[in-house]
């Protein structure tokens, strides 16, 4: 083995405060922190000592393709580094942290990973959305949108016929396609929330149905990052302002007896 390390680490789904004690750790230790579009650099405070390398994408443009991201790793843990390789949500959850932990230890690199809070649940979770809830949800499907051949996951017919809820990363350039194919499922009227820069101060939140959906993130102008949430959960959001608009009111209305 090698004398450096790679730790991959999950950076949790945008806000600072959601991120890890151990993921906090590893950054803490880190000689280089390689990072992706999607992690808010105020995490590389904690990482202060480290030489910070921006190796992700924006709209379209790559900084680094995946091959050199590979190399870099290689590289720099041949040189005795601690390389943390800092990944959005969950680095195991449509991230290539396994991929680059296989590469890594082909080549000798002790690896290790810090599990992330992973965006396809906490950024619902965030706008009071459970993914499974007793009587409306007893599974949900978390589905990237976009295969690495650009195309729509076959997985979403499937699980456009299940009654579970369906949570779709990275679908917002498919997202007609998406809901045609609940439409041909007869699920029109099922609910359906897009929430964008999820758990951020930039967070933009859709709510509609499948048949209405589309009209609703063209007015918002909603787009990635985003995720797409579907299922009868999706009303838990509402159920739960409607309760705490009824006890404010009814607090009001004893002061005012009072």
């Amino acid at each position: 083995m090698h004398s450096g390390k790679l730790t991959v680490v999950g950076a949790g789904p945008g806000d600072l405060d959601l991120i890890t004690l151990k993921g906090i750790k590893a950054l803490q230790s880190a000689d280089v922190v390689l990072f992706d579009a999607l992690v808010d650099s105020g995490l590389l405070e904690y990482a202060s000592k480290a030489e910070h390398i921006f190796v992700g994408k924006r709209k379209g443009c790559y900084h680094y393709q995946q091959e050199q991201i590979n190399d870099l790793i290689i590289e720099r843990a041949f040189q005795g580094s601690h390389v943390v390789r800092l990944k959005g949500g969950d680095p195991f959850v449509f991230g290539r942290g396994a991929e680059e932990m296989e590469y890594a230890a082909k080549h000798g690199v002790e690896v290790a990973v810090v599990p992330g809070i992973s965006s396809s649940v906490s950024v619902p979770a965030s706008q009071n959305i459970p993914v499974t809830k007793r009587g409306a949800a007893e599974s949900f499907w978390v589905i990237t949108g976009t295969t690495k051949e650009h195309k729509l996951s076959n997985d979403v017919a499937l699980a456009a016929k299940s009654n579970a809820t369906v949570v779709i990363l990275m679908g917002m350039s498919k997202l007609g396609e998406i809901m045609n194919l609940f439409k041909k499922e007869g699920k029109q009227d099922t609910p359906v929330a897009i929430i964008q820069n999820g758990t951020t101060e930039n967070e933009k939140v859709g709510i509609g149905t499948v048949a209405s959906i589309e009209h609703k993130a063209k007015e918002q102008q909603l787009a990635n990052p985003a995720i797409i949430i579907i299922g009868e959960v999706v009303n838990h959001r509402q159920n739960i302002l409607d309760i705490q608009k009824e006890y404010q009111t009814r607090g009001k209305e004893l002061l005012e007896k009072v």
